[in-house]
């Protein structure tokens, strides 16, 4: 049971929240001018926020559930860690601050920081899904983290179809062609989770000693969860039709 949680938060994770990090990735191609790329970032305004705490519950998961795997992935390369976070951190800032500070310049400023941390965030995690299903190290770890960000891109242009309209949404079916947009979200959520499934396999899953006290919590707690996206995701399933609050 404590393995089937650990896998519905990540893998949630992965697909959700690779939506918004694949938007964040090809902002510059889907968005030419400032109103643009306006409105392809509300195209995930309404979700982001939710998307983040599928990570945060695996992260609460991990150290409750799993202490001793928590304690190794952590630990076993802490330069990714801080380049996750502060790529994290980067996006959530320029996503935030780009229709607050509005100097002259600063426009740019802020997409930058949204695109960078996306490819920050795509690439952290493949540099450590390459490490656990490949067992790859160092600079050639690189080479399949472009391939996890890729798809993490492609994931992201399915989402953006979904939900744009107009040119921006012919931009971003470069890849279903203008048709069978909800097949295309489904391939590429399938292969993230493919991969999740893969590197989870691979992992020392071996519940800790509290697992028998926090599972029925965790449990209890999931259905929320589970109703509070699906509310999100009901009350804005409608494509974009103009800019957000970001």
């Amino acid at each position: 049971m404590e393995i089937f949680i650990l896998a519905f938060f990540a893998l949630g994770y992965l697909v959700l929240a690779g939506a918004d990090i694949g938007v964040g990735m090809v902002l510059p191609y889907l968005g030419r001018s400032a109103g643009e790329r306006r409105e392809v970032i509300a195209a995930i305004a309404p979700f982001f926020l939710g998307n983040e705490v599928w990570l945060v519950s695996t992260a609460g998961v991990l150290a409750g559930l799993f202490p001793r795997l928590e304690g190794e992935l952590l630990s076993g390369d802490p330069v990714l860690v801080v380049a996750l976070v502060l790529s994290w951190v980067v996006r959530d800032m320029g996503l935030w601050l780009r229709g607050r500070l509005t100097r002259a310049g600063w426009q740019g400023l802020w997409d930058g920081a949204v695109v960078a941390g996306s490819w920050g965030l795509a690439l952290s995690w493949g540099v450590l899904l390459s490490d656990v299903l490949l067992g790859i190290h160092g600079p050639i770890a690189v080479l399949p983290a472009l391939v996890v960000a890729a798809l993490f891109g492609t994931h992201g242009l399915a989402f953006a179809t979904l939900r744009l309209r107009g040119e921006l949404r012919r931009r971003a079916a470069v890849l279903s062609g203008g048709s069978g947009e909800a097949r295309t979200y489904a391939l590429t959520a399938a292969a993230l989770v493919v991969i999740g499934v893969l590197a989870g396999l691979r992992l020392p899953l071996v519940a800790g000693p509290t697992a028998s006290l926090l599972t029925p919590v965790v449990l209890a707690v999931m259905p929320f969860l589970v109703a509070s996206q699906a509310w999100v995701w009901w009350t804005f399933r409608h494509r974009v039709s103009g800019p957000s609050y970001l």
